[in-house]
């Protein structure tokens, strides 16, 4: 099986079986799309839903944002042969992993939700929320895929010994 690997502001696309795409989430969002019927899907990770009224965003770092990413994924899976109104989306992520953040987790899943809504996009499964980092894989040609929640809290490193002074001899004090 070969393994196809994104990450913030990519996408791929796939019409061959065997092939699975993956990517790890944490407060950024997966979408995946597949079509059923002409067995085209395709996978993308953005870092927010979309820029500000009064944000200025570069051409470059336009896929960041989930309102583009879903529009490249869905116009090249259509290029591929995919229908928009057969489309189904597995949608992950939007975890609120940093306090610090505030709720851009939680901002990044709402996004993905009304988008999906707006454009008449049936959600067949989705795991969004929460306070864990995902790792996401997905079959695009036969529209499966599994999501691990990564652990909350990274274990404990059991203690490296330390070696003691031989016991006996001289102690000399300067």
């Amino acid at each position: 099986m070969r393994r196809v690997s994104i990450v913030q502001g990519e996408n791929a696309i796939v019409v061959e079986p065997g092939v699975v795409v993956s990517t790890l989430l944490g407060s950024c969002v997966a979408a995946c799309l597949y079509d059923p019927v002409a067995k085209v899907g395709g996978m993308n990770h953005f870092l927010l839903g979309e820029p500000g009224a009064d944000h200025r965003v570069s051409a470059g770092d336009m896929q960041r944002y989930g309102v583009h990413a879903m529009e490249l994924l869905i116009n090249g899976m259509m290029a591929r042969g995919a229908m928009r109104h057969r489309l189904r989306a597995h949608v992950y992520g939007g975890g609120n992993i940093v306090s610090g953040l505030g709720g851009i987790g939680t901002a990044n899943a709402t996004f993905a939700r009304r988008f999906m809504a707006d454009e008449g996009i049936e959600i067949a499964h989705s795991d969004l929320g929460g306070t864990s980092a995902r790792k996401v894989e997905f079959l695009p040609h036969e529209g499966k895929s599994r999501c691990t929640r990564v652990a909350d809290h990274v274990p404990e490193r059991p203690p490296v010994p330390v070696a003691l002074p031989p016991v006996g001899g001289e102690l000399e004090l300067f």
